[in-house]
């Protein structure tokens, strides 16, 4: 799903992923040990605007569920599109 989403973004070609699969995910990369997810996310509340998902205790990011997918990914190029006061510590934490 990451990886497909790394080709698709730059490419203008977005695909709607199923909800379900979607939390699957999410709940997976929280704590995926080939992931720095658990790193990224240390002290923040990602909340998913499209799905009932949220993780973690601190300042609040608000993001889709893939973008907060691929910022568990450690995937740069999306801080744009968070909102909320850990917005800008998770894009900082996404460019190091």
């Amino acid at each position: 799903m990451i990886h497909q989403q790394d080709i698709r973004r730059p490419l203008g070609l977005p695909r709607e992923i199923p909800g379900e699969r979607l939390v699957a995910a999410l709940d997976t990369a929280r704590t995926a040990p080939t992931l720095s997810a658990t790193k990224l996310i240390k002290g923040l509340t990602l909340q998913a605007t499209d799905l009932d998902w949220s993780t973690g205790t601190g300042p609040l990011v608000e993001g889709t569920g893939e973008a907060l997918l691929m910022a568990m990914a450690g995937r740069r190029g999306i801080a744009a599109e968070f909102t909320g006061p850990g917005a800008t510590t998770l894009a900082a934490r996404l460019t190091v």
